[in-house]
């Protein structure tokens, strides 16, 4: 796996920190722990995954908090939110128009045996307590196939 912590960074970041310790991937969806960015602006996400056979993919969504404990989240309201994809609807002279959005999540195939590295960067709009990933094992078919193993660090930009 690659040493994250060798790599230069900017003025105003942080160090990495891993947010998924390398390990195997398992067919379910399996939330890394939490850390908390209250004064992140953004974050750059480095992945290093190595496929367990070919076709092998990762899933990966990103959660937010807007809450710093889960005692803060008030009754009936959730306390992990993730990231959206908007679809703008066709606009009509005198009409309204309607546009999807629904929760998001990215996957990575993979294109060689052996490790391969990736980052992800997401700029954050609005300030958030805490940040998350969940992952999983996928394939190009969508059926999970051998294990691969990912781990996973962030910068934050403060």
């Amino acid at each position: 796996m690659s040493d994250y912590s060798l790599y230069p960074h900017p003025r105003g970041w942080r160090n990495p920190v891993v947010l998924r310790a390398d390990a195997i991937l398992t067919a379910a969806w399996v939330a890394s722990g939490e850390t908390n960015i209250w004064t992140a602006t953004g974050v750059t996400l480095g992945f290093t995954y190595e496929r367990g056979a070919a076709g092998g993919a990762v899933d990966y969504q990103i959660e937010l908090s807007l809450y710093s404990v889960a005692a803060l989240v008030p009754a009936g309201f959730s306390e992990w939110i993730t990231e959206s994809v908007y679809s703008a609807g066709a606009v009509a002279l005198g009409a309204d128009t309607q546009s999807d959005v629904t929760r998001e999540f990215q996957t990575y195939q993979s294109t060689a045996a052996g490790d391969e590295d990736f980052a992800y960067s997401l700029e954050l709009p609005t300030p958030v307590e805490r940040i998350r990933i969940r992952v999983r094992e996928s394939a190009a078919d969508g059926v999970p196939g051998t294990p691969g193993n990912l781990n996973v660090v962030m910068i934050v930009r403060g």
